[in-house]
């Protein structure tokens, strides 16, 4: 008997195992847990529900199409991770497309393997496996890390220690969900690149992220064409210097500006603009003073 018969008569001894009520395995202190925990086991697809913490939204139907082409001919090569929720039920931890396949392909069974694990020990599992996934796109990555910062209350340095990845990775990927819904459909779909929106991201305005994002897109601009627009509109908000107007100013010297004081017996105010143009102000302390004032005036 090969290796690989072995396996799978084993798996489907074990799962036979866990269809026994009297083997109700529901913590890994529980008989014969050690048998089942950690093993390949042969799982009834129907008794598998899809994970509800699953960040993965997106699944190419000929893509499943083909691995389900595979599967039938070379059976599931990798088992996909489960964990134990009742009595002969499971939920998914990773392997969904893996899952969709099989069903697609005919299996009514699939190699798992299983875990117990509470929600927030589920969610991570299936979070951190799948970031590191090759396949999956920037915003899905993106939102996984922004559900273990919300759900699990992880900070980046926590995550930068689960998956791998530099913090400044992880805050790259964060920024990505500021930008307008519109364009992280547009990375989704591929319309732009990562690097695309990285650059839009610092711009704040919605709107003019949107302009830009449509330019990209039917311009076919470069990430490098795309940094070079967005420096070029941040420069535009930047004010102007007031320009210095030369005209025919004049400076007033100080003994003039004490001449004038003299005669009408009150310090006056002399003021000279740059285009030669000014006023003079003599300010007054009741009638008596103004009517002074304007008999100096009149002579």
């Amino acid at each position: 008997m090969t290796q690989a018969v072995k396996k799978q008569a084993l798996g489907r001894g074990l799962s036979a195992l866990l269809k026994d009520p009297d083997n109700n395995i529901q913590s890994v202190d529980d008989k014969n847990a050690d048998k089942v925990v950690g093993n390949i086991i042969e799982l009834d697809i129907d008794s598998i529900e899809i994970n509800p913490f699953q960040p993965r939204s997106n699944f190419n139907e000929e893509s499943l199409r083909e691995l389900a082409t595979s599967i039938r001919e070379l059976g599931v090569i990798q088992p996909i991770t489960v964990r134990k929720t009742d009595f002969n039920q499971y939920q998914l931890i990773s392997g969904e497309r893996r899952l969709r396949a099989s069903k697609l392909s005919g299996l009514t069974t699939i190699p798992a393997y299983i875990r117990i694990a509470n929600d927030n020990e589920s969610l991570i599992m299936a979070l951190v496996e799948n970031i590191q996934r090759h396949d999956l796109d920037p915003i899905e990555i993106a939102l996984s890390y922004q559900r273990l910062i919300d759900e699990i209350q992880l900070t980046q340095e926590q995550m930068s220690d689960r998956v791998g990845k530099k913090r400044s990775t992880i805050a790259n990927y964060l920024r990505l969900l500021k930008l307008d819904p519109i364009i992280q459909t547009g990375i989704r779909d591929g319309f732009i690149t990562m690097g695309h929106g990285r650059a839009i991201i610092n711009i704040d305005d919605l709107d003019i992220q949107t302009d830009i994002y449509q330019k990209i897109v039917s311009d076919n601009l470069s990430v490098r064409e795309t940094e070079a627009l967005v420096k070029t509109y941040q420069e535009s908000l930047k004010p102007t210097p007031a320009k210095i107007v030369k005209g025919n100013s004049f400076e007033v010297e100080e003994n003039e500006k004490k001449a004038i004081s003299t005669y009408f017996g009150t310090k006056v105010e002399v003021k000279v603009a740059g285009n030669g143009k000014g006023k003079i102000t003599i300010p007054f302390h009741s009638e008596e003073d103004f009517k002074r004032i304007i008999k100096l005036i009149k002579g």
